[in-house]
């Protein structure tokens, strides 16, 4: 537990109603220390006054000064509002020294009262706090609350940001800069926000809640510690602000190496509850003095407030992250990529596949390998296309129009939400092609549905499937089934995803699935610090063998929030199902197309078949695109045994 002393003094900045530019707040203060002084700039808000032509308190921003940390003197405007894209408001600062320079981030509004467009970040630079030198916009979208960090890392400037914070969720990122011009380059900006998922810190725990950088990363002997903002039910008229600590790599600051989950402060005293917006504090910046961290924070966007803490307290109380990463060495299983990769990619001139094509199902019948994979156009409706490989790593054949769309009103959503038929698996039982997948409506919890059709009749291209049914529960979310296409103690095994969990269950006769809802048994769990540590899916359908049945399944870390394939070895004859597990991936993303898409670093399996001695796998892609990898069998199945449970 981390105890929080608040300055007796608080708050130890307010408004100055003799000063007009600052007579209705003075509020989220950052401090930056220089020539033995510590130097406090804070937003400052002004009484309404009218600016083309609306009446609103206008932000800008000022600067004090103290000898002692908490008595702040010399207070002034510092910076005003002078270009379209600031005109109105300047909000919020964050100033580190880098060399000579002093670079202070703000929260830049163009227009009143502010929508997504116009709230935006800009930086003024000094070399000594007296005048700016000059002014920059910094980012092209919806962004607030910058800072970089006080010195390079690795020869870069390094950045931390909130983008999104008005169009929900909110995320924190780290970006890079190779030079200071960088930093305002709107190219830059334009592809690191395509790329975001890439750089963020994955610090949400609800999509209900906020986060937004806080103060300025403060360098210590075991990392950079970044104080934040967390607001919890942001949307609701209950939302909780507090203070939040992580603790991320000195040499990799998108690597989290000790957090802890929860608010360390929330508001407690009375000019934290009163004021011109209530209930609030927020963290704007920090200092180390003496082993104590000095927190200082905006207090109800009315004052400027201090608390102090242990630094060695603090970091004992952090709590570890990481997981003991276990690489495969040369001589385990891993998956090769092919390199005719990505097989399948979206075709813009075809409306039902011109966005994302996903998540292959594949099986193999005379001689050649059919994929069944996801696909969805601009009206955001998932239906199922399919492509035909000889070899297995070259598309031969590739249908123009989707042979399986959806039907049914647990599949049909409203317009252009997601919804349709997702993720399919696919197996051959007798002479029928069973396909379980994603049914969702875009409003209700994805569930679970079957359909089936005649094996000849999908070699004829006769899309003569039969009506789809629910497996699933309503009102719970199950995804990632497949059946075991054989009998064990004369029932087949269906295997589900109740998150967090792959869960098994039995079903006697396969024309009477639907009848009653997928339930049963956990079967396998996420591993609390690993690679798997948040929650499973299966991938392929499992595949047979004279030691059990192997399972290709994918997991997502707590950590990092990327989705890896690994392998387990199933005997559903047991009472415990799982007789070997590998501790490492067979398949972490890593590749350009599986960052550059929808969702970066994913790599999400749902087919796999045996060729010569190999299993080919065939997954998504950054929730873009289809692509395939090989493992030698025998190798895989060598290297679970090494690993028996």
């Amino acid at each position: 537990m981390i105890r929080v002393k608040r300055f007796i003094g608080n708050p130890i900045l307010s408004p100055n109603p003799q000063n007009a530019w600052e007579g209705k707040a003075a509020f989220n203060p950052c401090p930056v220390e220089y020539l033995d002084k510590t130097y406090l700039l804070y937003r400052a808000e002004s009484s309404d006054q009218k600016i083309g032509g609306k009446n609103f308190p206008l932000s800008t921003i000022g600067i004090c000064e103290s000898s002692d940390r908490v008595s702040f003197e010399n207070r002034r405007q510092f910076i005003k509002n002078e270009f379209s894209w600031e005109k109105y408001g300047c909000e919020d600062p964050r100033v580190t020294k880098i060399d000579d320079k002093f670079y202070i981030f703000y929260t830049a509004l163009s227009k009143y009262p502010p929508d997504k467009e116009s709230i935006r970040i800009g930086l003024a630079i000094s070399k000594d706090l007296k005048k700016i030198e000059e002014k920059h916009l910094v980012t092209p979208f919806n962004a607030k609350a910058m800072n970089i960090f006080p010195k390079k890392i690795n020869g870069n400037f390094v950045g931390i940001l909130t983008a999104d914070t008005d169009v929900l969720p909110s995320k924190i990122g780290i970006a890079y800069f190779k030079s200071e011009d960088q930093i305002w380059d709107e190219r830059y900006w334009q592809n690191w926000y395509r790329k975001i998922d890439h750089y963020v810190l994955p610090l949400l725990r609800s999509t209900d809640d906020q986060v937004e950088v806080g103060a300025v990363p403060i360098e210590t002997e075991k990392g950079w510690l970044l104080i934040f903002s967390y607001i919890k039910n942001y949307l609701s008229s209950e939302k909780i602000f507090g203070i939040e600590i992580v603790l991320l790599d000195l040499d990799n600051p998108l690597k989290i190496i000790g957090k802890i989950e929860e608010a360390f402060m929330v508001p407690e005293k009375d000019y934290e509850l009163k004021g011109n917006v209530p209930n609030i504090i927020f963290p704007s910046g920090a200092i180390i003095n003496n082993n104590e961290i000095g927190i200082y924070y905006g207090a109800c966007d009315t004052s400027c407030c201090l608390a102090t803490s242990s630094l060695k307290e603090i970091l004992s109380s952090l709590k570890n992250t990481e997981y003991p990463e276990i690489s495969p060495s040369s001589h385990s299983a891993v998956f090769k990529r092919a390199v005719t990769n990505p097989i399948i990619s979206p075709v813009p001139e075809r409306i039902w596949e011109s966005k994302f094509t996903l998540n292959p199902a594949a099986i193999m019948e005379n001689g050649k390998i059919f994929v069944v994979y996801r696909a969805m156009g601009n009206d955001n409706t998932s239906v199922l296309g399919l492509a035909v490989s000889e070899d297995g790593t070259h598309v031969n054949e590739r249908l123009p129009d989707p042979i399986y769309v959806p039907r049914e009103p647990f599949e049909t959503g409203l317009k252009n939400r997601f919804s349709g038929c997702e993720d399919p698996r696919i197996v051959k039982i007798d002479n029928k092609f069973y396909i379980t997948y994603t049914a969702y409506d875009g409003k209700n919890p994805a569930r679970v549905a079957l359909s089936s059709i005649e094996v000849s009749d999908f070699l004829n291209r006769i899309w003569n499937w039969k009506k789809p049914v629910l497996l699933s529960p309503p009102g719970k979310d199950d995804k990632n089934a497949c059946i075991v296409p054989e009998r064990i103690n004369g029932k087949y095994p269906v295997l589900h995803r109740f998150s967090p969990s792959i869960w098994i269950d039995f079903a006697d006769d396969l024309e009477k699935l639907g009848e009653k809802w997928l339930e049963g048994e956990i079967l396998m769990t996420p591993r609390i610090n690993m690679w798997d540590s948040e929650k499973l899916g299966i991938g392929p359908p499992p595949i047979k063998t004279d030691e059990g049945w192997i399972l290709i399944y994918h997991g997502i870390s707590r950590f990092d929030k990327k989705y890896r394939l690994g392998a387990a070895l199933l005997d559903f004859t047991r009472e415990k199902k799982v007789i070997s597990r590998l501790p490492y991936p067979i398949l972490e993303p890593y590749a350009e197309y599986e960052y550059e898409g929808f969702r970066p670093g994913t790599v999400f399996a749902c087919g796999a078949v045996e060729k010569d001695g190999k299993i080919y796998v065939y997954y998504g892609g950054a929730d873009e695109f289809v692509c395939v990898a090989t493992i030698s069998f025998s190798k895989l199945l060598d290297d679970l045994k090494n690993y028996m449970v």
